[in-house]
């Protein structure tokens, strides 16, 4: 178990992220550590895949490759399967789950293809045991992945179980979150450091249930983003207890109070409780500052110039917004509502009032800050009359955005290019955070 193949996917956009990240839990670099398409590829031991489901914020898995050849038909991924010594992994008392990923493959049927995987695994089992094990496809204690290209086909055995986006602190959540693990790659990808030498604020006006704030005041805090939860690896022939007991001691004796001031605020008071709820079962309630307000009217949150990171509503999802310029019966209208509609309301479709007017605010109040937005729409700084000093490819889910840097520079935003016609009615409101 000390020189093992092991796969971590991410999110299109974030290998180089995510290849920084592993060297920073393991150590491992040049060849033991290779960023490939959607994800990273290192050698490395059994402990290893420990740490890195327990650290990491920006893998999805941590997969154990156990097989890798050509293929040409079902029966060669049969063969595959029937070499891989599945007893020294699991048990027959144990049930499994073949899943199966392609691309480009040549196979009719991707299903067809998970039952020679998950017969040759039975009947292997069976000649060496005389029992085979059963299949359990809601909750299997191991996971089998397949994966298909035009070519060739790779056996893995998943050590994660449930995504590790999902962190086991997130219970309130609004219509449409931001999964913890792209809130961490905008981290990343904007380069705040809490743990450097000159830290700064950070402060997500858009903070819907919280996750960009509370991603980063578990990083401030040195809190491992797997903590709360348990892995499929705690189920496979090689988990020592003590050892991970040493590993999970060993990160709680690095936890430590934030250095650095974080901050949140959302215009639907629902979600602020929301994301005061899942920033103390995160362990961070007294890292993070959360409250209501208006991200076109909230002031700075301190006076030391920081970075805001917000993934704002967007796009087909959910529909962008400010209630800033409504008046005072509009606003007493939505409260009446019951805050049930969050975040801003919009001026336009495509929230094209709305980001001009957050431009023209944080123009004239927040000078110095950076700026990140996540968004889908690649017109956005010419919405925002801004002009971008960097944009980063992500991806959320199947949806392409782009990470766009702003610098805040005290001055007028630029005069509209539109038509001059009055904006449309207000669009429905959700949330993203």
């Amino acid at each position: 178990m000390n020189q093992l193949q092991l796969f971590l996917p991410c999110a299109a956009g974030v290998e180089s992220y995510l290849a920084d990240e592993v060297h920073a839990i393991t150590g491992l670099t040049g060849q033991d550590l290779l960023t490939g398409r959607g994800g990273v590829l290192l050698r490395a031991s059994w402990r290893d895949a420990l740490l890195l489901n327990l650290h990491s914020r920006l893998a999805q898995r941590v997969l154990v490759q156990l097989a890798h050849r050509p293929y040409r038909s079902e029966n060669d991924l049969y063969a595959a399967a029937s070499d891989v010594a599945w007893e020294i992994w699991f048990t027959t008392r144990q049930t499994f789950k073949v899943e199966v990923t392609a691309q480009h493959s040549p196979l009719q049927s991707l299903n067809f293809a998970g039952l020679k995987v998950k017969d040759a695994v039975a009947d292997r089992f069976r000649a060496k045991t005389g029992v085979r094990p059963d299949v359990n496809t809601q909750w299997p204690d191991v996971r089998i992945h397949l994966h298909l290209t035009t070519e060739e086909a790779t056996i893995y055995i998943d050590t994660s179980g449930e995504p590790l986006f999902k962190r086991g602190w997130r219970e309130d959540k609004g219509d449409a979150p931001l999964k913890e693990t792209l809130a961490a790659a905008m981290i990343a990808a904007s380069g705040w450091d809490p743990l450097g030498d000159n830290p700064v604020p950070l402060y997500d006006p858009c903070c819907g249930s919280g996750t960009i704030a509370i991603e980063a005041a578990q990083i401030a805090c040195r809190i491992p983003a797997g903590m709360l939860r348990r892995f499929a690896f705690e189920k496979l022939l090689p988990f020592q207890s003590h050892v991970w007991s040493a590993i999970k001691n060993e990160a709680e004796g690095a936890i430590q109070e934030s250095a650095v001031p974080i901050f949140g605020s959302d215009v639907a008071h629902r979600m602020v409780d929301f994301a005061q709820r899942n920033a103390e079962r995160a362990g961070v309630a007294d890292a993070v500052q959360l409250r209501g307000g208006d991200a076109l009217q909230r002031m700075p949150p301190c006076e030391q110039p920081g970075v805001m990171l917000l993934n704002p509503p967007y796009g087909e999802r959910i529909a962008a917004a400010g209630t800033a310029g409504q008046n005072a019966n509009e606003r007493a209208a939505q409260r009446a509502q019951g805050d049930a509609v969050g975040r801003e309301a919009a001026h336009t479709d495509d929230g094209g009032e709305f980001f001009s007017q957050l431009a023209a605010h944080w123009k004239k109040n927040y000078a110095g800050w950076q700026a990140w937005m996540l968004t889908p729409d690649l017109k956005l700084p010419g919405k925002m009359r801004l002009k971008e000093s960097r944009r980063v490819p992500m991806w959320n889910g199947p949806i392409e955005c782009r990470l766009f840097r702003f610098d805040m520079v005290k001055g007028s935003v630029r005069a509209p290019r539109g038509d001059g016609s009055a904006p449309s009615a207000p669009a429905p409101k959700a949330h993203g955070g």
